[in-house]
């Protein structure tokens, strides 16, 4: 549908919605990978199909994967914030810089590997420092996956200088300027691109989760697959489900209840639980595909940590100077992961 004449249609609904209590009301969904992959398996579709049954029928969350509504994935949040659909999935950090505070929970090693835990401290870390940053769209959810694992062409890196010269995909601001402490050349770019770019040679590997793996096919385009020792992620990525302001201003009140009760930390871990049960499959695949697998020693992975401390102090030093707390927002978000270690189900 034409962006104009989509923006017509969900303003067209709203006032419907608010004309009759009756009125069925479809919510258009859009995100940019896979359905096949883990947080639409386990999470959206799921979270969607809740939103039907406990309606009764009166909502729909229609879904469209691979940004088939149009934009790009950088352009989510302002998709969403504009009407030109109704909800989707936003990675704030495909945005470097418009917010910045969400980068504390980015850095290096903050999080732990479980999803679901990561995704319990974002929520919280979420409403006492975030939600000003997203107050032009309604927040549903919040999240993190498990952990960034090394994906690449050749053998696995085991060490710090296995790391010099390789152009690696980063996800994030934060990732990227890790992987440029190890001596790697960080290559940005949204997940869409990574599978073209790795079968192109344009770059060599990059960092993203097992869960992706699959979807992606790194089975096929990669041949090693790394991850640091201990159970602090290399790095992470925060993500936010949301949906437009005025639509969800504008649906009845016992409609809006059920986005309510499908809303905050519960589904935040559940998003956070969906990337976890993923990682268990993709991992599986890359393994059963005969692919090596490999895990730092704990040495080499001290050296990595040693790197990621100085990212994140040059990070405070540079929120600093944009006249923010760097310092206590770190420590906010480390007290925010470790209060919600052995929550995960």
């Amino acid at each position: 549908m034409h962006l104009l004449k989509h923006i017509a249609f969900t303003g067209a609904f709203a006032l419907c919605a608010t004309s009759a209590l009756a009125q069925d009301v479809t919510l258009r969904f859009q995100h940019f990978v896979s359905p096949a992959s883990a947080n639409p398996t386990y999470f959206m579709q799921p979270w969607a199909d809740a939103i039907a049954e406990q309606s009764d029928g009166r909502i729909k969350v229609e879904l469209y994967p691979f940004m088939q509504l149009g934009g790009a994935a950088s352009d989510q949040y302002d998709l969403i914030r504009d009407g030109a659909i109704d909800g989707g999935w936003i990675i704030p950090g495909y945005q470097p810089n418009r917010f910045p505070e969400a980068e504390a929970l980015e850095l290096p090693f903050m999080t732990t590997k479980k999803g679901e835990e990561s995704s319990a401290a974002a929520w919280d870390f979420t409403q006492e420092f975030l939600m000003d940053d997203f107050a032009d769209v309604h927040v549903i959810a919040v999240h993190m996956h498990g952990p960034g694992i090394v994906h690449k062409r050749g053998d696995a890196v085991g060490t710090v200088e296995d790391f010099a010269g390789l152009k690696l995909r980063g996800p994030s601001r934060a990732a990227t300027l890790l992987l440029e402490k190890l001596g790697a050349t960080p290559i940005g770019m949204p997940v869409p691109q990574f599978p073209e770019a790795l079968s192109k040679g344009v770059v060599d590997g990059g960092v993203i989760t097992w869960e992706m793996s699959p979807s992606l096919k790194l089975n096929e385009l990669t041949d090693s697959h790394t991850d640091v020792a201990g159970d602090r992620a290399l790095y992470n990525l925060y993500f936010v489900w949301a949906m437009n302001k005025d639509v969800y201003n504008r649906l009845p009140d016992d409609l809006r209840a059920i986005i309510d009760a499908n809303s905050g930390k519960m589904a935040a871990m559940w998003a956070g639980r969906a990337h976890d049960t993923g990682d268990v499959v993709g991992r599986d695949l890359m393994y059963d595909d005969g692919n090596e697998i490999a895990v730092m020693s704990e040495a080499e992975t001290d050296r990595i940590k040693a790197l990621g401390d100085s990212v994140t102090s040059e990070w405070i030093a540079e929120m600093d100077a944009k006249g923010y707390d760097g310092a206590a927002l770190v420590a906010a978000a480390q007290k925010a992961v470790q209060a919600n270690i052995g929550v995960a189900q």
